[in-house]
């Protein structure tokens, strides 16, 4: 996205814990987890489960070198190792063991949405605060409504709000138990059955999980429903925020004039023209997150234990609609604060 669009429909907060150095921090925590985890369990020498959770505490990879590993492997798990390995001795002979690059990437991208969803937990609920303010300022207070476009008979405020209010209640409710479902450890090794683990997967997932702040599950490599799950989630809630945004834009032409928007956008042509953006971005946003949804549901079409080619489009698309949603809960609440019947 530029910078010029970023500045419309972005969202630097979600952006920063989204981002590749982010991802890559995740990464490094996952493997230095998983080495106190294994040297509890004496599946790699105790010094070596030391050495490696010290050493990597600030390492710092060479990103240039993971982009070049990444085009080459199709993961960037393969140069990252490399790179790890390099700093510790013999040591990096016990990094890595018996897992695989879903493991790690899996893990890190759950740890990601870990730290995502209190920020969207938080502006959910200022905006349902925001919502209740917003009735209670207009009590008594009627809307004409519109049925299929034409007028129809009046209404509340407090009707109109809870229209927006409600459904963004019962979205943010489902999408925090798509999150929890979804913050789960994967470690499932090579062919995702633990096998490579001799053993001691499911004692190693169980101590591995609270480490790294995740739920424990069984390996998860082909089984994407979770994710396609907490997409539709992100969706709804975009979505829901996108009719508030079409409403307000309606109620905001000139001819019904039925809300006020402050600071609204100007034209470059019409002097007294106000151009509500932030709806209007929230009606895009939406039909964005819509659209992409489709797309990574086609993710679930998952080839034997594990595809690259589904791996990949889930990349390409659950980021941006992390990114897209938050920047709807934020545009929201800018939009929300400026309006006035």
């Amino acid at each position: 996205m530029s910078p010029l669009l970023k500045s419309l429909s972005g969202d630097p907060e979600i952006e920063a814990l989204m981002s590749d150095e982010a991802t890559i921090a995740h990464m490094i925590r996952f493997e230095r987890a998983l080495a106190m985890a294994e040297g509890e369990l004496s599946m790699i020498p105790e010094d070596h489960a030391r050495r490696i959770h010290l050493e990597l505490k600030d390492f710092v990879p060479d990103m240039a070198q993971l982009a070049a590993g990444m085009e080459r492997d199709g993961v960037v798990v393969p140069e990252l190792v490399r790179q790890m390995r390099a700093v510790l001795g013999e040591a990096g002979a016990s990094l890595h063991r018996g897992t695989t690059s879903q493991d790690v990437i899996d893990s890190a991208m759950a740890m990601q949405i870990v730290s995502v969803m209190p920020v969207f937990a938080s502006r959910i609920d200022r905006l349902l605060t925001g919502f209740d303010a917003l009735a209670a300022r207009h009590h008594g207070q009627e809307l004409q409504a519109h049925t299929r476009m034409q007028k129809a008979l009046p209404i509340s405020v407090a009707v109109k709000v809870k229209s927006w209010r409600a459904p963004l209640r019962r979205a943010g409710a489902v999408l925090a138990e798509a999150g929890r479902e979804l913050t789960v450890v994967q470690l499932g090794g090579p062919v995702g059955d633990g096998a490579s683990f001799k053993g001691n997967d499911r004692l190693l997932a169980e101590q591995l999980g609270p480490r790294l702040g995740l739920g424990v599950a069984p390996p998860w490599h082909s089984e994407r429903d979770r994710i396609a799950g907490f997409a539709a989630e992100l969706a709804k809630v975009s979505g829901v925020l996108g009719k508030f945004g079409t409403d307000i834009s309606l109620m905001a032409q000139g001819d019904r004039g039925e809300v006020r928007v402050e600071e609204a956008g100007i034209s470059s042509a019409i002097a007294d023209k106000a151009n509500p953006v932030a709806a209007e971005v929230l009606v895009a946003l939406a039909r964005f997150n819509a659209g992409s949804l489709g797309t990574l549901h086609q993710a679930l079409v998952h080839e034997n234990e594990s595809s690259g080619a589904a791996w990949t489009l889930e990349w390409l698309v659950l980021p941006q609609m992390i990114l897209t949603t938050g920047a709807s809960l934020r545009l929201a609440q800018r939009l929300l604060d400026r309006i006035s019947f």
